[in-house]
């Protein structure tokens, strides 16, 4: 650990070991409030640092690509972009403004925390805006488009990747969501249709369309940086040679197995349901279609059941470098 960081621990520990009274002052106690703090001085700066990079890397796509040739985005900047553009306010004010509400109904639907650290990620945003002047990049209109789209959700992604989000839109998307029986990403959507309508309106259609492929461009950038180009895939797999399976994960793949106790569900009146060896492991998604066919060697006739996850930590999983 970093000795600066080490000595911070050390101090913070001594002091929170000893409000707790004499009795608890003792060396198993002091280096177990020690790791406490070491492991949350970690995380703390590690979130500090991708909300950072996250809202420089925003500030870019919205001066130096979006703002100069008056494209939108979707959700609270959308909005803040789409008055700026008409009536020539400050964008990191609006910014500030638009976000007022959408901060306030956060605090009664979602972990307070979480809206916190969400307000200093887009008041970071706001002063990054107002007081870094970016150069134009580029006026054509699918590069804006694309790559303003590019910063935007590689901002965003970082964002989240530390525990906030930049653009409010998705805290007023779970208050409705909960009460209209949507879905967030259902009323997102929903959201973001209603500015880019809008956006046709008070600026042209040719406008709007480019601004939706800034959109869809930013949400396959965040997706990216969220998710990661190695996606995690948890796979489920039964099969009457789960031993062979087992040792062709872990051997030739080198990843990690559990094996669950199961029985199969289908039997004949009166049987006893026989039990099985249920194999359930994580992979990339890029090694599906390996492990599709070491599996197809041994078992052609292994049931196996995917599912999407999006992140993971420990066991035999190789490390995403962020």
């Amino acid at each position: 650990m970093n000795p600066f960081l080490f000595n911070v621990a050390y101090k913070m520990a001594m002091r929170r070991t000893l409000k707790k009274g004499p009795l608890k002052l003792d060396n198993v106690n002091f280096q177990k409030e020690e790791k406490i703090i070491e492991i949350s001085l970690k995380y703390f700066f590690k979130n500090l640092l991708l909300v950072l990079i996250g809202i420089f890397a925003y500030a870019f796509g919205l001066k130096g690509f979006l703002l100069p040739n008056a494209f939108v985005d979707g959700g609270a900047t959308g909005i803040s972009l789409l008055i700026s553009i008409k009536t020539g306010w400050s964008l990191a004010l609006l910014i500030l403004i638009i976000h007022i509400p959408f901060f306030l109904l956060g605090f009664t639907q979602v972990n307070k925390g979480f809206v916190i650290k969400s307000i200093f990620a887009v008041l970071g945003l706001a002063i990054v805006v107002y007081f870094i002047d970016f150069p134009l990049i580029t006026s054509d209109k699918l590069l804006v488009a694309v790559f303003g789209g590019f910063f935007l959700g590689l901002g965003s992604g970082f964002a989240i990747r530390g525990g906030a989000v930049i653009d409010g839109t998705e805290l007023l998307a779970i208050y409705t969501g909960k009460k209209l029986g949507f879905t967030i990403g259902d009323m997102i959507a929903f959201i973001n249709l209603i500015i880019f309508i809008f956006a046709a309106y008070y600026l042209s259609i040719e406008q709007a369309l480019y601004s939706i492929l800034a959109y869809l461009a930013a949400s396959k950038a965040a997706d990216f940086i969220i998710q990661g180009v190695d996606e995690y895939t948890g796979v489920y797999i039964i099969s009457d040679f789960s031993d062979e399976i087992r040792l062709m994960i872990t051997n030739q793949m080198g990843r990690g197995v559990t094996i669950l106790s199961g029985k199969r569900g289908f039997t004949k009146n009166g049987e006893v349901p026989e039990s099985i060896d249920v194999i359930y492991t994580v992979i990339t998604r890029l090694e599906i279609s390996k492990m599709n066919a070491e599996i197809a060697k041994i078992d052609s006739n292994a049931f196996i059941t995917m599912m999407t996850i999006n992140d993971t930590k420990g066991g035999m999983i190789k490390k995403r470098k962020i």
